[in-house]
C-alpha cells in the first residue's frame, strides 16, 4: 500500500513538476528554487498507508489543482506568483511521502496559504495530547481534521467513509451526495480567490477602508456587472451581431473580468469575485494613465494586495503608516506577520478630472452611433465653464450638487485611523436599483464568506425563513434545501438580510436626492382655461442641474414620465395620461398592448426618454427599442460606417432622437380635457405626477431571448422594476367650472 501511494506521489509531482519545467522558460531563476520531486520522494513512510486510502485522495485531488489551473494557459507566459504556486505544492508533496502534510501549518496573520511552511519548530504529532490548532491537514483526536474520519465525529463529516461501516442508507447517500456537491462549489470559489494575485477583491479593500467600502457596496458602480438587465441585453446584442458586438458593452460593467479573459455569456454565479462586483476598487485604482474618451477600453494594472495603487494624494500618508509597524501593525510582505497593506501609493491627479470620468462615461460605437453622451454634454455646460467637475457633484456630501467634501480618514489601520484629509464619497447614487436577490446585492463580504451565491438564491426570504413566525409554525417535513437546513444558519441568514434591506432602503433615499436635485416641477399647475369649452392647464419640467441633460447616459432607456389625472368631486376619472398597460409601460408606441390594438396610443404623453431611429430600406425612419442592424445575411455583423460620421454624428443606418432636457433648460407639458367629460358647476382635482423609472417593460421583451441571470423570469423582473419606480413630484389643483 505504501509502494502505491508512494507511485501516485511521484506521478503527481511529476506532474507538477512538468508544470515547473516549462515555467523556467519565462522565469528560470524562481523555477530553480524547486526541489526535485524524486529525491525527496524515494524514502517513502509507511506512516501513510495508516488512513486507509482517505489521504490518497485528497493529495491526488490537491495535486491536479494546480494542473487543472493551469491546462489552458500557455505555460511560458507564467507569472512569478504562479511558479511560486508551483514550487510549494512541489515541497508539499514531498513533505507528504516523506512524514505527512502536518509539517505544513495555516499561515497565521499572513495570506490563509495553506501550503507555506511554519517555523522551525514543528507542529504537535497527531496523537500527542496538544491541540492541533487551524492545521486542517494533520490528524488529531477531537481536532479540526476535515479531511480523516474517526475520533468522536460522525462519519457524515468525513470526505471518505472508513473501510468496514455500515451499509449506507439512501438517506445517507443522499446527503454524502449533497456534501460533495457543496465541497466542489466551495473549491471552484475557493479556486476564484487565487486571482487575488492579479485583482484584489473590494472585500479585501474593506479591512481598512471601511466607509469607502460601505458607500461603494450600495452604488450603481457595484450594481453595474449584478444587474440581471444589463446581461440580458448584451446577451441579445451579441446574438443579433452574431457575436461580432464581443465585449463592447460588458467591458464597462467588468473590466476586471474582460482583462482576465472571462467568457462574454457567462453567469455572474461563476464569475470571480473581482469581476462581478463591476467597478470595484482597483478599476479606478489600479489605472496608470489618463485615457480621456476610449469607451472603457482601459487597461488595469495587475498585482496583488502588495501591489501599488494609484490615488490623488499619492504615498505621503501610506509611508508614515509604514514607518510606525508597532502602532498600526502592518506588513508589506506575506512572509511577514501583520495586517497586508499595499506597499505604494502612485499619485494620480488624473483621478480628480472629469476626463477620467469620461473615459466611460461617453459611448460611442465603433461605426461611430453615440450611445452615451453624460461627458460630451458635461463639456458643453455651465458646470464645465466655471470649473466644476464630475467629482464635485457625484462624490460630494449631496447627492447631485457641488456641495464640498468631508474630512477625515481615508483608512482605519488596525483600528488607529489614519490622518484626516479630503475624503470623497463613493455612493454613486443615480436611477438604477436593484431588482435582484438580497442575499446577492448590495455587496456584502460577510453574506459571501457565509454562504455562495447559487446557495443565496435558494434562501426563500419572502417565504420568511429565519423568522419566528415561519419557523415556529413550518412543518416538521418541510423540505429544505441542502445549504439551508440548519435553522440556526436561516436565523444568520435573515440578520445579515436585515442589514441588506437597510442599505437598499438608505441608497433609495439617496437615488431620490440625486433625481430631485436634478429635475424640478414648476411650483403651480398653469390654469390656462376652464370653461364651457373644456379644461386647460399646464406645468413645466426643469433641469435643474449645471452639468449635462437630464436623464443623461443611456437615455433611450430611461423611464422620466408625468402622471396626470383629472377627477371629479365623487373620484371618478375623467381625464388620464401618463398612464400604464397591463406590462406596466406608458402607453407609447413601444407598448405591446398599443403595438396590437388592444390600447390606444396616449396623444399626451409627456415623457423625456430619447427614442432609437433606424433607417429603413425604402429611406424612411422607423423606432426601435434595440437599435441592433437585422441583416438579411447569414451571418449578421457589426458593419463599419463608410462615410465619416463627424458630417452628421451619426451613422448612416441609425440615430437616437434625443428628448432630455439640457442644463438649466425647461420644457412644458400641456394637457386639455375636452368639454363633453366635464360638468358646469363641478369641481375637478388636477393631480400631476412626476415619474422615474429605471428602464421600461418593454426592454425586458426585447431582451428576454438572451435569458436571465440567477434563473429570474421576465415577470419578475418587470414587477420589480415597476415596484421600484419612485414619484419624484406631486403637484395638485383644484378647479369649478361655471
Amino acid at each position: 500500500m505504501a509502494f502505491q501511494l508512494g507511485h501516485r506521489f511521484w506521478l503527481a509531482a511529476a506532474s507538477i513538476a512538468g508544470l515547473g519545467a516549462m515555467a523556467t522558460l519565462a522565469l528560470p531563476l524562481v523555477a530553480a528554487n524547486a526541489r526535485a520531486p524524486s529525491a525527496a520522494l524515494s524514502g517513502g513512510n509507511g506512516a501513510i498507508a495508516d488512513d486507509d486510502g482517505a489521504a490518497d485522495e485528497d493529495i491526488a485531488r490537491l495535486a491536479n489543482y494546480l494542473v487543472q489551473v493551469h491546462a489552458a494557459k500557455s505555460m511560458p507566459t507564467l507569472r512569478r506568483g504562479d511558479v511560486e504556486d508551483i514550487t510549494r505544492l512541489q515541497n508539499y508533496l514531498a513533505q507528504v511521502d516523506a512524514g505527512r502534510a502536518g509539517q505544513y501549518k495555516v499561515a497565521q496573520n499572513k495570506d490563509d496559504d495553506l501550503l507555506t511552511p511554519p517555523a522551525p519548530a514543528g507542529p504537535a504529532q497527531s496523537g500527542s495530547g496538544k491541540p492541533s490548532g487551524d492545521d486542517l491537514l494533520t490528524p488529531a483526536p477531537g481536532g479540526n481534521d476535515l479531511l480523516t474520519p474517526g475520533g468522536n465525529k460522525p462519519a457524515g463529516d468525513a470526505l471518505k467513509v472508513a473501510p468496514g461501516a455500515a451499509k449506507e442508507s439512501e438517506e445517507a447517500k443522499k446527503k454524502q451526495a449533497d456534501d460533495e456537491a457543496r465541497r466542489k462549489a466551495a473549491d471552484a470559489e475557493h479556486e476564484k480567490l487565487f486571482l487575488e494575485t492579479k485583482y484584489p477583491s473590494a472585500s479585501t479593500c474593506a479591512v481598512c477602508h471601511v466607509k469607502q467600502f460601505e458607500e461603494w457596496a450600495v452604488s450603481q458602480h457595484a450594481y453595474a456587472q449584478m444587474s440581471v438587465v444589463f446581461n440580458a441585453m448584451q446577451t441579445k446584442i451579441n446574438i443579433n451581431s452574431g457575436g461580432t458586438n464581443g465585449d463592447f458593452c460588458i467591458r464597462c460593467h467588468t473590466p476586471l473580468g474582460m482583462n482576465l479573459n472571462e467568457s462574454v455569456y457567462g453567469s455572474n454565479l461563476d464569475r470571480t469575485p473581482a469581476s462581478r462586483e463591476g467597478i470595484t476598487c482597483v478599476a479606478c485604482h489600479r489605472v496608470n494613465q489618463a485615457y480621456g474618451k476610449i469607451s472603457a477600453r482601459m487597461a488595469t494594472v495587475e498585482g496583488d494586495l502588495f501591489s501599488p495603487v494609484y490615488g490623488p494624494k499619492g504615498g505621503a500618508e501610506l509611508k508614515r503608516v509604514l514607518s510606525k509597524p508597532e502602532q498600526y501593525r502592518v506588513t508589506t510582505s506575506k512572509d511577514q506577520p501583520g495586517r497586508a497593506i499595499h506597499t505604494q501609493v502612485k499619485q494620480a491627479f488624473f483621478l480628480t478630472k472629469s476626463q477620467f470620468c469620461g473615459s466611460c462615461h461617453d459611448v460611442t460605437l465603433l461605426n461611430g452611433f453615440k450611445l452615451e453622451e453624460a461627458f460630451s454634454e458635461f463639456k458643453a455646460s455651465p458646470a464645465a465653464k466655471n470649473g466644476t467637475t464630475c467629482q464635485d457633484c457625484h462624490m460630494g456630501r449631496i447627492q447631485g450638487v457641488a456641495s464640498g467634501y468631508d474630512f477625515g480618514p481615508a483608512a482605519i489601520v488596525g483600528g488607529v485611523p489614519t490622518r484626516d484629509r479630503k475624503i470623497t464619497n463613493h455612493t454613486f447614487a443615480g436611477p438604477d436599483y436593484s431588482v435582484i436577490h438580497p442575499g446577492l446585492f448590495p455587496q456584502n463580504a460577510e453574506a459571501q464568506k457565509f454562504k455562495t451565491l447559487a446557495e443565496w438564491l435558494q434562501f426563500n426570504y419572502k417565504a420568511g425563513w429565519g423568522t419566528d413566525k415561519f419557523e415556529d409554525s413550518a412543518p416538521k417535513d418541510y423540505k429544505f434545501p441542502a445549504a439551508w437546513q440548519s435553522r440556526d444558519e436561516r436565523y444568520e441568514a435573515q440578520a445579515i438580510l436585515k442589514v441588506q434591506f437597510e442599505r437598499l432602503a438608505k441608497v433609495r433615499r439617496l437615488r431620490l436626492q440625486v433625481l430631485r436635485n436634478g429635475i424640478h416641477l414648476s411650483d403651480q399647475i398653469n390654469l390656462i382655461r376652464s370653461d364651457a369649452g373644456g379644461l386647460q392647464f399646464s406645468i413645466d419640467v426643469i433641469n435643474a442641474t449645471l452639468g449635462h441633460g437630464v436623464p443623461t447616459g443611456f437615455d433611450a432607456e430611461r423611464l422620466f414620465f408625468l402622471e396626470v389625472t383629472v377627477t371629479d368631486s365623487h373620484g371618478n376619472r375623467v381625464y388620464t395620461s401618463g398612464d400604464r398597460d397591463p406590462n406596466g409601460d406608458v402607453r407609447d408606441t413601444h407598448s405591446i398592448y398599443v403595438h396590437n390594438g388592444e390600447l390606444e396610443e396616449d396623444p399626451d404623453l409627456f415623457s423625456l426618454q430619447s427614442i432609437f431611429l433606424v433607417r429603413t430600406q425604402r429611406g424612411g425612419e422607423r423606432e426601435q427599442v434595440l437599435p441592433t442592424n437585422l441583416s438579411v445575411d447569414v451571418l449578421p455583423f457589426v458593419r463599419p460606417e463608410g462615410r465619416a460620421t463627424t458630417l452628421v454624428g451619426h451613422p448612416l443606418g441609425a440615430r437616437k432622437h434625443k428628448q432630455t432636457i439640457e442644463p438649466l433648460g425647461r420644457r412644458t407639458a400641456t394637457y386639455s380635457v375636452p368639454a363633453n367629460r366635464l360638468r358646469s358647476g363641478e369641481r375637478y382635482r388636477i393631480t400631476i405626477r412626476f415619474i422615474v423609472q429605471m428602464v421600461p417593460i418593454n426592454l425586458i421583451d426585447t431582451i428576454k431571448d438572451g435569458g436571465f441571470d440567477y434563473g429570474m423570469s421576465p415577470a419578475e423582473i418587470a414587477r420589480a422594476i415597476v415596484n421600484g419606480s419612485d414619484a419624484l413630484w406631486t403637484r395638485s389643483a383644484e378647479v369649478r367650472l361655471p
